[in-house]
């Protein structure tokens, strides 16, 4: 997939770009790193989906230039490169009638149960998400 911001003609560019974002996946994720970067692993435990699945997402959304990363550690952190991606999202919600609220659930931090470093600060640095996820599992 292309990266967007090179139109043809801009209402093609706005296509692209809504066509992009259209999936509800990559809706939860766009919210969930809006206002704070998280790692794969927050994800995981904040959409509940699997890892192959948000890291297929990811690799879209890194691709067209609205999500960029970095590894700290053994963790690899997402972003958004556009934070105005966010407020084009709130808004379709609003005209949509969706309240606020119900689109906080996804960047609320700390996640019961989640792994990942933002969650759990005192985490190992030197444990993957993974390894600690089945380190949890271990000693319950």
């Amino acid at each position: 997939m292309a990266n967007i911001s090179n139109p043809d003609l801009p209402s093609e560019a706005i296509s692209r770009l809504l066509a992009l974002i259209g999936q509800p996946a990559r809706i939860q994720i766009l919210f969930a790193i809006g206002e704070q970067e998280a790692c794969v692993c927050h994800l995981e435990a904040v959409l509940e989906m699997r890892q192959a699945s948000i890291s297929q997402h990811l690799m879209v959304l890194r691709k067209a230039n609205l999500v960029t990363s970095y590894r700290d550690g053994r963790n690899i952190f997402y972003r958004l490169t556009q934070p105005g991606v966010l407020t084009l999202l709130q808004q379709a919600a609003q005209l949509v009638g969706i309240q606020p609220e119900a689109l906080r659930r996804l960047a609320l931090r700390p996640v019961e149960g989640c792994p990942c470093p933002q969650c759990n600060p005192g985490m190992d640095p030197q444990l993957t998400c993974q390894k600690a996820r089945s380190k949890s599992k271990n000693i319950s």
